[in-house]
């Protein structure tokens, strides 16, 4: 457990300090004042001033923070004293880019390790090994070695795709582009529910071709890489508006310990190759995570925030700053309320 909390606090580490290094080096280039870099959450342990930002570890080794001059003005309204360095007086557009930067840093980081996973451990093409027995799929006539190329109008490129428009259907048809020997080849079928598994299968065994990648093939296969983590973000992020979506589903970063505690005992006879590409995986998984959930238009978080400046960019004038320090502190709340839930129910996770 040690271990893997160790490998926890590196790999949230990197992600947290990626986070909020984009929107202090954006910050920066726009010339807003960065008051305090954190990272880590709670009471200071080691602060070291550089020019005029406080950089801070902080006591709990959760989440971060990048915290701009006139953050506190723009959450009471008193923004008369501020000079143009501060955030609410620099440029709504200097100010979008500065909020936009920290998950766009998340998404660069999540290529990065893409890049590092296809580059070393090659990828999983979409070619079907086995085909279940009266499974819908082998109604349609699909047959090992055929290529998948399309599901319901999704582009196909790594064979995990097609797990994760299985595992995210719910009895729904799906029409499916595939290549027999190089011909194209189509047909609509519905995915059977499997009583035992208490889910819908389209019909596939396996795990795809996995292949070697030459030089050329390793920078389209990162994007795919990354795009399936981001596709895999935000169908799980859908199944809340669909209902299909329980309390198991959330988790925090206790919940992440106990699973790269389940991961690492899983991998580690393996030997380290194993063990590094295997959390690299998971690293890039919570990178594109982080990118994508800071994102929603939720108060408290920087989509919340580029809500309140689109606004202002099509208005011409801001929305009064003490309404929105309103609407920024009803979700932090919200949030650290959630926060708590989700730390009981990871908690609880151990003893089941």
């Amino acid at each position: 457990m040690l271990v893997s909390i160790l490998i926890f606090l590196i790999m949230f580490g990197v992600i947290v300090i990626a986070h909020e290094f984009g929107h202090y080096a954006v910050a920066r280039r726009h010339g807003i004042r960065v008051v305090e870099f954190d990272i880590g959450m709670g009471p200071t342990l080691v602060s070291k001033k550089v020019g005029e930002t406080d950089f801070c570890l902080k006591a709990l080794p959760i989440g971060g923070a990048c915290i701009f001059d006139g953050l506190n003005g723009l959450e009471t309204g008193d923004t008369a004293s501020m000079d143009e360095h501060s955030f609410p007086n620099a440029g709504v557009f200097a100010r979008i880019a500065t909020v936009l930067a920290g998950p766009v840093a998340n998404f660069l980081l999540g290529l990065l390790f893409a890049f590092l996973i296809v580059s070393f451990d090659g990828t999983d093409l979409p070619v079907i090994q086995q085909v279940m027995e009266d499974s819908a799929a082998e109604e349609a006539g699909i047959l090992p070695g055929d290529v998948i190329k399309s599901i319901g109008g999704e582009r196909i490129h790594i064979y995990r795709e097609i797990s994760l428009v299985s595992l995210m259907n719910y009895g729904d048809p799906l029409h499916i582009v595939y290549e027999r020997n190089g011909e194209r080849m189509e047909t609509t079928l519905t995915p059977k529910y499997y009583e035992d598994a208490d889910r819908y299968y389209i019909g596939f065994l396996g795990s795809g071709e996995y292949v070697k990648l030459g030089a050329l093939q390793v920078f389209p296969y990162t994007f795919y890489e990354a795009e399936y983590w981001f596709r895999a973000t935000w169908k799980s992020i859908g199944s809340i508006f669909t209902g299909h979506f329980s309390r198991d589903d959330l988790s925090g970063p206790v919940g992440v310990v106990k699973i790269v505690d389940d991961t690492y005992e899983e991998v580690s006879p393996y030997g380290l190759s194993a063990v590094l590409l295997t959390f690299l995986n998971l690293a890039t998984l919570l990178s594109i995570n982080l990118g994508v959930m800071n994102l929603l238009p939720l108060p408290a978080l920087d989509g919340g925030r580029l809500v309140f400046l689109l606004i202002e960019a099509v208005r011409g004038k801001p929305v009064p700053p003490e309404k929105e320090g309103y609407v920024h502190l009803a979700g932090a709340m919200a949030l650290a309320v959630l926060m708590v839930f989700v730390l009981f129910n990871d908690i609880s996770r151990f003893f089941r």
